[in-house]
């Protein structure tokens, strides 16, 4: 018989997106000068561009390199990536979950690329991306957000190859170090990693993927929103805080104080040895668990924010599938009504998981406090 834990976590936020708010965080923090004012105004656009500009140091993004806020959160930035660079040579999407495959399906079904070459892994695994020829302009996840499994290294991209890279990194950056002169076209949202509010996304860009834009027009129309050039040339505009169409000034300000609070820690360091610590502590309670197994087998692909975790063993086994199915989220209900854990079951589209974020603005104590819950809810459910 399983005891009912003694403390729980105090801040139950385990969710991988929009994700826990840092330490301390309150609303009472937020600047509000720039509220109720037009973005295009002096102080709107200094803060935009502030916004770019903390976002750039702290992920120590190269100098000639573009920095911009996109609407749609990371798939507005990501699409837009797509909508106007694919389509001038040969492609490949390379996908592993749930919304890399979305990414295909915009190639397959909506771009209609003529030369597409599709590489897809079941959750847990990743393609042989070794095959991708440098000649291909490619679009791949960092790390999947639904499957916890993230690319080991990028030793299978070439400096200087021919094609451009389309990286999805919206559950790595803050959390993984990315490897930017093999990056020309990289995207995220501020609701992931930095916990911050949803709807905007970020867009960096290499010189070869300003190139590309400004020398490729696509046979395809263009909806405004990725509208990012003025005649031949790309709307610089766009990288200093002029924004396509109008942002969230409160959204704004609230991803300003997530970096300035992730560069008063140490900036992107200290977030990347945080998520390795919740993570560590995760995966190590998984191993030692006989019931539970990580839904990636190979360590080295092995996430270190959304960590995802299936069933396993004698009773579980014994269940249907329709009953086994409803055993992640029996537990996370369970745990939810006692105030435990919020929003962790594994994503809708995902083999039955549980998903526990370990990025850096959660609490190590919190993991900690948490993992006794789930194994009392699990004997609980036996019962």
């Amino acid at each position: 018989m399983t005891d009912v834990p003694a403390l729980k976590p105090e801040r139950p936020f385990f969710s991988s997106g929009p994700t826990a708010k840092f330490p301390g965080w309150s609303a009472a923090n937020l600047k509000t000068e720039a509220l109720g004012r037009s973005h295009r105004s002096a102080i709107g656009k200094a803060r935009l561009k502030y916004a770019i500009d903390l976002t750039r140091e702290l992920l120590g993004v190269p100098d000639d390199y573009l920095v911009g806020i996109m609407p749609g959160s990371d798939t507005g930035a990501l699409e837009c990536a797509m909508w106007t660079m694919l389509g001038a040579r040969p492609a490949t999407v390379a996908a592993w979950e749930s919304f890399g495959n979305v990414w295909i399906q915009d190639a397959v079904k909506q771009l209609k690329l003529k030369d597409l070459t599709v590489l897809d892994a079941d959750y847990g695994d990743i393609p042989d991306l070794a095959s991708i020829p440098q000649g291909n302009d490619v679009v791949f996840t960092w790390n999947g957000t639904t499957s916890g499994a993230r690319i080991p290294d990028t030793d299978w991209l070439e400096t200087g190859r021919d094609g451009i890279t389309i990286n999805d990194a919206t559950s790595a950056v803050f959390a993984q170090e990315m490897d930017w002169a093999k990056l020309d076209a990289t995207t995220f949202s501020w609701q992931k990693v930095m916990g911050s509010e949803a709807q905007h996304g970020m867009l960096i860009l290499s010189p070869k993927a300003v190139a590309r834009i400004e020398s490729y027009d696509p046979e395809w129309p263009l909806p405004k929103l990725f509208r990012v050039k003025k005649g031949d040339k790309l709307n610089r505009g766009i990288f200093v805080g002029e924004t396509i169409n109008t942002p969230s000034m409160l959204a704004t300000e609230d991803y300003i104080l997530a970096l300035e609070w992730a560069k008063s820690i140490g900036g992107r360091k200290a977030l990347f040895d945080r998520a390795d610590a919740n993570a560590k502590i995760l995966t190590d309670w998984i191993e030692a668990t006989p019931w539970l197994r990580n839904m990636v087998a190979d360590p080295a692909k092995r996430t270190n924010t959304g960590v995802c975790f299936v069933f396993q063993g004698e009773y579980y086994d014994s269940l249907s599938p329709e009953d086994q199915a409803a055993v992640p989220k029996t537990i996370a209900k369970m745990l939810e009504e006692r105030g435990v854990g919020y929003d962790f079951n594994g994503y809708r589209d995902a083999p039955p998981s549980l998903r526990v974020w370990c990025g850096g603005t959660v609490e190590a104590e919190d993991i900690t406090r948490l993992l006794p819950w789930i194994e009392w809810a699990y004997a609980e459910i036996q019962k």
